[in-house]
């Protein structure tokens, strides 16, 4: 499949032709019924009392089956799923999109039509895949993207016609103009000048780079079965207990990707006890191990990723970590590989003591990224955080609080 890669880094998405060939729409149509049937199944079995009688197949405006969380329910039917995105189509272009060698799978999902019409209210507005105070400001990706080029590349990849995506070529680039924030603060679920509909026909593909402003424009019961993932260097290790029905070549792909989160997660461990050690050097050769190439604000956003795990792991391993409010010890037990949280058993590696250590070292970089008073920006009035969502602050010199660490004193 021949792609321009100079175009999607420049507009922040493709639409690809016949990502699927015609000839094996038919199987995997069939393989996604499959595994949909048993879906149906366990959400009746775990709905709420309040739920309707087919729990979330019923009550959703966008029911997604979530492939990489339920591996004991796919089989030899429901195979072709799971292989799809080992096909050149997907990975290979992922790969030279991300100009990377071998592009890591990161996550496998199912977006299908609801069994009643929601119109334009059943998802959200306007808006960027990215949660600021979970991660970072836009400002710090859209200066990584512009210097380095994308972490991460998403798809969807419809079975049947489906026209709902719209996105707005360029905006991962830059901050939202006047206009967009004037729009996304009064929640305007219609499209936006200068926003482009991704029209796709069964088998296309649309690749984009987050954190482009997208919007899910309109719900009802057309049929839809559209595959949504995306690639990065890093991922989660992949539970392949499906493993027997696998082909092999995708089950060497699959291996791969695993040894390399095993690796990934070592190296995020090896820069953060540089950290402990006050060891800048060692610190930033690690970043450059878990990111080549990356320059100073590819740097500087690793930091704040490192910042944010700094912070999950003392609050669920420091000293006061009995402590800490659940709703935070929660969100600290989370595996998001492409900004390098791996969860409540990788932060078990970590002592106490170690634990309040790396805090301190990460501290005036987390301090530094609060505003004073709690901040509700358009797109984001519904989850306010002092935390700043959209610029970078001006007096935050991470490349300066890294480089103090060696003559710091902590504890």
């Amino acid at each position: 499949m021949r792609i321009d890669r100079d175009q999607f880094l420049e507009e922040g998405y493709l639409i690809l032709r016949q990502v699927i060939p015609p000839d094996d729409l038919k199987d995997l149509r069939a393989s996604c019924e499959s595994l949909l049937d048993q879906q149906k199944v366990q959400w009746v079995r775990d709905r709420d009392s309040e739920d309707p009688p087919l729990g979330e197949w019923e009550k959703s405006a966008q029911p997604r089956v979530m492939v990489d969380q339920i591996a004991g329910q796919i089989n030899a039917a429901s195979m072709k799923v799971i292989e799809i995105w080992n096909h050149e189509n997907v990975h290979g272009v992922s790969s030279d999109l991300l100009g990377v060698d071998n592009a890591s799978l990161t996550e496998m999902m199912m977006m299908c039509s609801p069994i009643k019409d929601y119109g334009t209210s059943g998802h959200r507005g306007w808006h960027r895949d990215v949660y600021p105070p979970f991660s970072a400001p836009i400002q710090a990706y859209v200066d990584d993207i512009v210097e380095n080029g994308p972490r991460y590349v998403q798809w969807n990849i419809p079975l049947y016609d489906d026209n709902v995506l719209w996105v707005i070529p360029g905006s991962h680039r830059r901050l939202n103009t006047d206009d967009e924030n004037e729009l996304l603060s009064h929640g305007a679920a219609r499209p936006f000048s200068g926003g482009l509909q991704a029209d796709l026909k069964a088998g296309d593909g649309v690749v984009y780079i987050t954190p482009i402003l997208h919007w899910g424009s309109y719900y009802n019961a057309t049929m839809r079965r559209t595959l949504h993932g995306g690639f990065s260097l890093h991922t989660k290790t992949h539970d392949l207990s499906y493993a027997e029905f696998m082909n092999h070549d995708v089950y060497e792909a699959f291996q791969e990707w695993n040894e390399r989160s095993v690796r990934t997660q070592n190296l995020t461990e090896d820069a953060l006890r540089s950290a402990i050690n006050g060891d800048t050097r060692k610190y930033y050769d690690a970043l450059e191990h878990l990111h080549p190439g990356r320059l100073e604000k590819g740097r500087r956003l690793t930091s704040i990723f490192m910042s944010k795990s700094a912070r999950r792991i003392s609050d669920l391993r420091g000293l006061n970590a009995k402590d800490v409010p659940e709703r935070r010890r929660s969100a600290a037990t989370m595996v998001h590989p492409i900004t390098l949280h791996w969860g409540a058993d990788f932060c078990e590696r970590f002592s106490a003591q170690e634990a309040e250590v790396l805090w301190e070292r990460f501290r005036p970089i987390h301090e530094g990224l609060q505003a004073s008073t709690e901040l509700a920006p358009p797109a984001y009035e519904d989850r306010p955080s002092r935390h700043y969502f959209y610029e970078m602050p001006d007096n935050l010199d991470i490349d300066g609080i890294i480089d103090g660490w060696e003559l710091a004193e902590v504890g």
